[in-house]
């Protein structure tokens, strides 16, 4: 056997079945053992992130919104062309994949942890060898993949309250009822990177910039500071007890907010003495904003979205929109729709694909203007393949360059 390349042999006389297997694929069954954990902790990555940071969970939401948002369509490819298809019991799943959702809520869920965590898993519920019934996205912090023989999973496991639920897997065809939707990673063979390990250090700075704001409103406002006591022949040095009761009572008479900003009395032999850098010193305000500006480029999202100061003005938010779509939204929409077409059409029919109305999207009218635009000034094209580069069937007597 080869170490790399693939090894193909076709099926024997005897009616066994075809086996194939990359070169490398049992290198990677090896790795990380029987079960491999994804090097991030996706909980962690959800709750710092998602729920603790605004930039994070604004990005996220933008995006997982506005590709849930998107209606998407069912063609049937045929000799005669490409037809839609109004209804059909796959159109009719998309639209209501279970009892608690309806498509737009699933797939809202499914971006998400992949925005989030790299990684998003899909189950498919239904008869074995028929057509699915049900679908659902299970936690992707709770996921695990069993790594198989060739380089493909051999199953997927579900953990939760002590309990596990396995899905098998085709370690030759990959064939599974279940979805792994997944960014690249460069260092792991079965995981995506979480879009937050690229962002770690601007996410753990905005999170501590607003915690130290927090803190110094909840102090009145003021840097932290020590009150400095000078013995002297006036003033003996104190106790320990003395000490104790002091603090006691600076904390009694300082604290709360009704106490913000109060001056506190201190008799001789005492000055304040203020500790730290003021937030005009580390530049506070900057830091933050600078942090945010580093989350959104991670997610592709522009900073007018972000509503950040001195970016927000009506023509930079119309702009912002369209490069979301552009960007961020329309991409991940296409690579969703490939692994659908992929893993859930072919259950319902070859012929079948789904795609999205790129026309239902207001977003994207700046950029049909512009192509109407160039399409009604080109007097070398016709009506009829005017109306073709815009996705209109033919008319009669369009074929003429002067019609």
């Amino acid at each position: 056997m080869k170490l790399f390349g693939k090894k193909h042999r076709s099926a024997p006389a005897s009616g066994q079945g075809e086996t194939k297997q990359a070169g490398f694929g049992p290198l990677l069954s090896g790795v990380g053992g029987a079960v491999h954990w994804s090097g991030r902790d996706a909980t962690s990555l959800a709750r710092e992130g998602y729920e603790q940071n605004p930039i994070v969970h604004r990005c996220v939401r933008l995006i997982a919104d506005n590709v849930a948002a998107i209606p998407l369509r069912l063609f049937r490819t045929s000799a005669d062309g490409r037809r839609q298809l109004e209804d059909h019991p796959l159109i009719r799943l998309l639209r209501r994949p279970n009892p608690l959702q309806a498509g737009c809520g699933l797939i809202r869920e499914f971006i998400s942890w992949y925005l989030i965590t790299g990684n998003a898993y899909l189950e498919r519920v239904g008869p074995k060898g028929g057509r699915p019934l049900e679908l659902w996205v299970p936690r992707a912090d709770r996921m695990k993949v069993v790594p198989g023989r060739f380089g493909l999973p051999k199953g997927f496991i579900f953990a939760a309250a002590g309990r596990e639920k396995h899905w098998p897997s085709d370690e030759l065809t990959g064939d599974s009822p279940i979805l792994h939707f997944k960014t690249w990673h460069p260092m792991d063979d079965w995981y995506g990177l979480a879009p937050l390990a690229a962002a770690a250090y601007a996410v753990d700075q905005h999170n501590a910039a607003s915690a130290w704001n927090f803190s110094l409103l909840k102090n009145g406002g003021k840097p932290s500071g020590a009150f400095v006591y000078a013995p002297d022949g006036e003033h003996p040095p104190l106790t320990q007890e003395q000490v104790d009761e002091i603090k006691a009572q600076i904390t009694l008479d300082s604290s709360g907010t009704a106490n913000a900003g109060q001056n506190l009395l201190l008799q001789g032999g005492w000055r304040y003495q203020p500790l730290g850098l003021s937030a005009k010193d580390i530049d506070w305000r900057r830091g933050k904003e600078m942090a945010a500006l580093e989350i959104a480029q991670v997610y592709e999202v522009p900073a007018p979205l972000l509503h950040l100061t001195g970016t927000m003005t009506y023509a930079n938010f119309r702009e912002a929109r369209l490069h979301l779509y552009e960007d961020a939204v329309l991409p991940l929409l296409g690579q969703m729709l490939a692994e659908f077409n992929s893993w859930l059409a072919p259950a319902f029919g070859d012929d079948l694909s789904i795609d999205y109305d790129a026309d239902a999207i207001s977003a994207l009218a700046p950029r049909r203007e512009a192509v109407w635009s160039r399409l009604q000034n080109a007097e070398f094209m016709s009506l009829n393949e005017k109306r073709r580069a815009v996705g209109l069937g033919p008319i009669d007597g369009g074929n003429g360059l002067g019609s």
